[in-house]
């Protein structure tokens, strides 16, 4: 069956990492220890009233408090715990325990637990997901709504290439329900200081062998890109352009029901300092994604197909600062064009991160 070939394919990568990155000679010196917290503080808030998303107020702060134990010079335990608590809650809305293993191979870098996901502030929330992909392939929220993830992780940074791959095991296959898991690469590789070509790429699987409880579905995005950097009087100006086509088969057994789209995704942007504006513009027919932002997509609230061309476009400015190197603080406003409805939404974050070497 199709799931299982992608799974043996993660499991594959996952084991040719280990053994690619692990370290020939681990060093006999003690390890070193440091306990780490990191503190997420979020505020979103988005004035929709359209057919395809609804506003919503998140409100909270998430965070990690962990120990880090050296291994050698090559690898790092990392074990502790994470919460995520809303504003308004009487107890926490997740409490999940912290383990994983790093490896370092220095251009690579492989993690086998809890995943590394994006920092925030990202200068900007149009590049705030938990992976950094485009908002209609997965939306910018997902690191307030879903911002813990476990599973295998692999990185490779040089002067001219940036790439991370991942798989994100998010359900169990159980009498219940079926498994569910995402994954996806993102990637940039630099042929000067002013063109690079850029590529995207998701899944979002849900099946299992073991249980049948429920459909089997897919939704995958691909998306290549161009990316062009102009540096002007200490002004950095950014223009990307992104082809997407998707697939989205709501169920196996009905590929009736199963929609092939395409898209146009082109954003510009120009920082100054601490300061960021940014432009995005969209044309999209029969896009369909899910984890993607619905005001990109073709789907109402409702469930039911919007049959036409979709047009989406968003105007956003942006201000970070850090008064102290513990302390990052963001906050952006947006104006949305979601066909002919304008709307608005706002975001503030600050992230304390301490550390006490032991």
């Amino acid at each position: 069956m199709a799931q299982v070939s992608c799974r043996t394919v993660f499991v594959c990568l996952g084991v040719l990492s280990v053994v690619c990155f692990a370290p020939a000679n681990a060093s006999a010196q003690d390890p070193p220890l440091a306990i780490t917290a990191d503190v997420l503080f979020y505020g979103d808030n988005s004035e929709f009233a359209n057919q395809f998303r609804r506003g919503e107020t998140l409100l909270g702060n998430a965070g990690r408090v962990v120990l880090n134990a050296g291994i050698g010079n090559k690898a790092t335990l990392v074990g502790g715990v994470f919460g995520d608590r809303r504003f308004g809650a009487d107890s926490f809305d997740l409490v999940r325990p912290v383990f994983a293993l790093n490896f370092d191979a220095g251009r690579s870098q492989f993690t086998f637990g809890t995943l590394n996901l994006s920092r925030q502030p990202a200068f900007g929330p149009d590049r705030g997901g938990p992976h950094g992909l485009l908002p209609p392939i997965q939306r910018d929220t997902m690191l307030l709504t879903r911002p813990y993830e476990a599973g295998l992780q692999w990185t490779h940074k040089t002067a001219a290439i940036s790439q991370e791959f991942w798989i994100n095991w998010q359900r169990l296959n159980t009498p219940a329900a079926r498994e569910a898991f995402d994954t996806g690469a993102v990637g940039r590789v630099d042929l000067n200081r002013t063109v690079a070509l850029a590529y995207q790429s998701h899944i979002v699987h849900h099946g299992g062998q073991l249980y049948s409880a429920g459909v089997v579905s897919d939704s995958w995005v691909a998306a290549p890109g161009v990316v062009l950097t102009r540096t002007m009087n200490d002004r950095i100006g950014t223009l990307e352009t992104y082809g997407l086509l998707s697939r989205y088969v709501p169920d196996r057994e009905r590929l009736d029901r199963a929609t092939t789209g395409a898209a146009l995704f082109a954003r510009g942007s120009i920082e100054d300092g601490p300061w960021r504006a940014h432009l995005v513009v969209w044309r999209g027919n029969d896009y369909i994604k899910e984890e993607g932002d619905p005001n990109y997509g073709g789907l109402r609230r409702n469930g039911s197909r919007f049959r036409k061309v979709r047009d989406y476009a968003e105007l956003g400015i942006t201000r970070v600062g850090n008064p102290v190197p513990e302390l990052q603080l963001e906050g952006s406003a947006r104006l949305h064009r979601v066909e002919s409805h304008y709307e608005y939404s706002y975001r503030i974050l600050g992230r304390v991160t301490l550390r006490w070497p032991l």
